[in-house]
């Protein structure tokens, strides 16, 4: 006979304790399965809220899938509710599930069909985090789960102890009864030894890339959950305690060469979740976890402190040798959802190499550690540098509010002519900003500011509709600007408000009062303490108070969350621009210019702009710009930020577009706007639909990128051989303009000679040593996520033997690749990855090292020394990007494959010059043919000039 109840194919185990508001929701994800051979059994570890009643009606509902079970007394941990669930399981297989979380409805079958197909004994699919609050998601663990792969065991894939979560994976029944898998029942982090126990064991793991889970993360939540409660002492001790029982089970199945991997994860995840924040506790809670932690982490590996990542690296090594500060100045620095980074640490110049701290560098194992030269604190750009600002007092004197701080001054990047002030931004309209001018000068190691803002500098917002603020130390030093966020101990931030003028009087507030963000900064919002705003403000409270106020202010409220996301959106940007900006009047006189995509003021557009401004013309100019302050951008034009707003009202309404690469390719050019495309460099490289990873891109895509070139009304073009390679490449359908680029006019005629002389001077070029100029192409494992960026090809150590006292090396990497320069070496070599443009730095140099860059056509014009420096030539022309010449055969200086042999090409640059001469002249000739010099005054003679055409 057939029973009635026949076996589920999945068994569905989910746990429940006082969770009566969202329960039914994770039951109805597994009720709603598209798997329909599937139970769910609900766990209830004793709840005490209505929890019982909803599953009972559920289970009554449902009954020949639901099952629910409640425990006799609260657990207090989810192992035993899980243990119960598994133990009353009648599926083949078996999955769990949490009360606030939901399965993806094809999540069953997915797991089902893989674990068919592949025999495995655990299944993992693709997890994704949703913040509840934002609906923002992102996936846990991405890498691991890219593709569908079967692992014959753990050792194929060690990094997969990284995921240590149940709820993503799909076991066999039979696997976890053979293995005696169980969960432990009296310690929190019972996931990390089941997962690692049933890896361990496993006769086969399959991966597939589908979603499956759900994990929903409120932070507000009233009860935090056990991740949201990491920094508690007791968790840090489970944590531990649950850590040293998988070196047992590592160690007792015979895998030692996997506890490197764990003992990485674990100073990488487990052990930076329980710190986070540490320096925001009181000192005796931070020393007790010090206490708990450091006994176990000064077990490890020291193998495993060198191959982790550096901050986490580093924070693991302050706990191994007890340093609380150490500890703190690292965990301020990782960035988190909860924690917004700030360089709090002094760090301090050895030996030509930089250290996170003065501190235990006589230890190997710290020298090693502690040094954080590639992290390019010495190179990177002050915006960049997360400085972070603590204040240590605020006094109040009538109506006026006195702020100080100290700010860290890492390696004297802050010395010499620093300004300050205190600037206070609108959240919602960054347009609406207002500073109160600040002190500020060195103390020791830091520098210590004050800012008073009275009745004169108090703020004006409007009231009511822009009730936040940021809150920032804008600091400008050395040419460069950066908002610095501010930080302050709970008793200081009580006391920070600042006076303000509402400009719907003073009955919408009278004082700004500070709050700690999520990410621990502060910010600023509208309150009231006088008796007229305490009156308006006891009015609006009264209103809100009466259903139909209430209602309403709900609404409001509502409605404005709603049209702030909304407009955040691309889809909502886009819209604007299409219906609102592009529909505007056209502005006769307003030019957009962008170069690398607002990355810099630079290369031809630049050029344009200057020809512009040297011939009189009336001409509206506006630059974009990518960063947070457009550093390094001329002062006397409108500045838009790219992406924003304001950039797209400027794009909708401007007579010209100009710029070298590409305006957002979404963004439909209006026929009253002529774009002129500059580019930014001839072919060497195969471009557009000539290369390989294009021409795997689906018709959709290639579609897409033909459109956005098809928005190009001119195309500047400097030498036929761009026309037949890089104009058919891309399939430009523009009307060519054979008049050269205007980058390259300095190159040929000169003009420039104060702007060459101020960067001789900025880059300390002072004695009598020839510049080269280091300046390669990009490879695309220097632009992935994760990379260090630029890795030299060749021994700086031997240059600067070989050299040092013969050349300056100026390295210049691609504008999308970082470079992390060693003070060791800063009498001889520079990092030049700041400057703007390459030209004037073309101009300084006496010979060129480069490889693929299509700076070699330009740098021919100057008649000077080239060597090409090409190690992985075969690898990047025969199968990474691909040419439209060889090289070989016509390149004006050596191919250099060694650094020994690029070290020969360089030991006599005149002879090198005399060698490749015919060569050059060649090379020029047929690469540089319409670059005459004028390529600049031709553009703006055709399109700007009085009684020029127009398009």
């Amino acid at each position: 006979m057939t029973s009635p109840h026949p076996r589920p194919d999945v068994t569905v185990v989910v746990i429940v304790y006082n969770d009566a508001a969202r329960i039914e929701t994770a039951v109805r994800s597994v009720l709603d399965q598209s798997l329909r051979s599937r139970e769910v059994i609900v766990v209830d570890d004793h709840s005490t809220d209505n929890t019982p009643e909803v599953m009972e009606r559920l289970a009554a509902q449902h009954p020949d899938d639901v099952r629910f079970i409640r425990l006799a007394a609260n657990s207090g941990h989810c192992g035993a509710p899980r243990n119960e669930g598994v133990r009353n399981a009648r599926g083949r297989y078996i999955m769990f599930l949490d009360s606030d979380d939901t399965l993806d409805r094809h999540a069953c079958r997915n797991m089902v069909a893989m674990a068919e197909e592949s025999e495995a004994d655990m299944v993992i699919g693709r997890c994704v985090r949703h913040d509840v609050a934002t609906g923002k998601e992102h996936s846990w663990m991405p890498w691991l789960v890219q593709r569908k792969v079967v692992h014959e065991s753990l050792r194929d894939e060690p990094e997969l102890l990284y995921d240590v979560l149940s709820t993503n994976k799909l076991y066999r029944h039979d696997f976890l009864t053979r293995e005696n898998l169980v969960f432990l029942e009296d310690r929190y982090y019972e996931d990390n030894v089941f997962s690692a126990h049933a890896y361990l064991t496993a006769k086969k793991i399959a991966v597939i890339p589908q979603r499956v889970y759900t994990w929903n993360v409120e932070r507000g939540a009233a009860s935090l959950s056990i991740t949201n409660r990491a920094r508690d002492v007791r968790n840090l001790t489970d944590r531990i305690a649950v850590t040293r029982q998988i070196d047992a089970l590592l160690a007792r199945y015979g895998t030692p060469e996997l506890r490197l991997q764990k003992d990485i994860r674990f100073i990488e995840n487990d052990l930076r979740t329980h710190l986070a924040g540490i320096g925001d506790a009181a000192e005796a809670d931070q020393r007790k976890l010090i206490e708990v932690a450091g006994p176990y982490v000064r077990g490890i590996d020291p193998e495993a402190f060198k191959q982790a990542k550096p901050l986490p690296a580093i924070a693991a090594y302050m706990v191994r040798v007890d340093d609380l500060e150490g500890v703190a100045t690292a965990h301020d620095y990782i960035a988190s959802k909860d924690n917004r980074p700030r360089l709090t640490t002094t760090l301090t110049v050895r030996d030509g190499r930089i250290f996170w701290c003065d501190r235990h560098l006589d230890d190997p194992l710290g020298r090693e550690v502690l040094d954080v030269t590639e992290l390019g604190f010495q190179d990177l750009p002050l915006a960049k540098l997360a400085l972070g600002s603590r204040i240590t007092s605020v006094e109040r004197a009538g109506s006026s509010v006195t702020v100080s701080g100290v700010i860290t001054n890492p390696l004297g990047r802050l010395d010499g002519k620093v300004k300050a002030s205190l600037a206070v931004v609108a959240r919602r309209n960054r347009r609406r900003q207002f500073t109160a001018k600040a002190t500020i000068a060195p103390v020791g190691t830091e520098l210590a500011w004050t800012a008073t803002v009275g009745p004169d500098e108090a703020p004006r917002p409007i009231g009511f509709v822009d009730p936040v603020y940021s809150l920032a130390l804008r600091v400008k030093a050395g040419g460069e600007t950066c908002d610095v966020h501010l930080f302050a101990p709970d008793e200081l931030t009580e006391e920070l408000s600042l006076p303000v003028r509402p400009r719907l009087s003073r009955l919408a507030a009278d004082r700004m009062e500070a709050y700690r963000t999520d990410r621990g900064n502060l910010a600023l919002r509208l309150s009231a303490e006088g008796k007229r705003a305490r009156a308006g403000d006891a009015t609006l409270k009264k209103v809100r108070s009466q259903p139909l106020g209430a209602r309403a202010w709900g609404k409001a409220a509502s409605l404005r969350r709603d049209v702030r996301q909304a407009m955040d959106k691309r889809k909502t940007k886009l819209a604007w621009y299409d219906n609102v900006f592009s529909r505007m009047p056209i502005s006769k006189r307003t030019i957009v210019f962008e170069s690398h995509m607002g990355k810099q003021f630079s290369d031809s557009p630049r050029a344009i702009y200057e020809e512009l401004k040297r011939s009189g013309v009336r001409f509206r100019a506006v630059w974009a710009y990518a960063d947070d302050h457009p550093n390094g951008f001329p002062g006397d034009v409108k500045l838009v930020r790219r992406q924003s707003y304001a950039y797209l009202r400027e794009l909708g309404r401007a007579r010209y577009w100009v710029d070298n690469q590409g305006f957002p390719h979404d963004l439909r050019k209006r026929a009253g706007t002529t774009y002129i495309q500059t580019w930014h460099g001839s072919a060497f490289k195969r471009m557009g639909f000539d290369e390989a990873n294009i021409k795997r891109q689906t018709a959709s895509q290639q579609q897409k990128l033909q459109d956005a070139i098809d928005r190009f009304d001119f195309f500047l073009a400097r030498t036929e051989h761009d026309v037949r390679t890089l104009t058919k490449g891309m399939r430009v359908h523009a009307d060519l303009m054979r008049v050269g680029y205007p980058r390259n006019d300095v190159l040929v005629k000169p003009h420039n000679d104060d702007e060459v002389a101020a960067l001789r001077k900025q880059l300390n070029l002072h004695d009598d040593r020839k510049v080269l100029l280091y300046a390669p192409t990009f490879r695309p494992d220097e632009i992935a996520t994760g990379s260090k960026g630029l890795t030299l090809p060749f021994s700086l150590d031997d240059f600067v033997e070989r050299f040092g006292d013969k050349y300056v090396l100026l390295v210049r990497p691609h504008y999308l690749v970082s470079f992390a320069l060693p003070p060791m070496y800063a009498h001889s070599v520079r990092n030049v990855a700041n400057v703007h443009d390459v030209t004037p730095l073309m101009q300084i140099a006496d010979a060129v090292i480069t490889d693929y860059s299509s700076l070699m056509f330009d740098y021919a014009l100057l008649d000077r020394p080239m060597v090409f420096h090409v190690p992985d030539y075969d690898d990047y022309v025969g199968s990474s990007r691909g040419s439209y010449f060889d090289l070989a055969e016509v390149a004006p200086g050596p191919l250099t494959r060694t650094g020994d042999e690029l070290f020969a090409a360089l030991a006599d640059l005149g002879e090198l010059e005399e060698r490749y001469a015919e060569r050059h002249r060649a090379f020029t000739a047929k690469f540089c043919e319409y670059d005459t010099g004028t390529a600049a005054k031709a553009v703006v003679d055709r399109f700007f000039a009085q009684g020029a055409r127009r398009g």
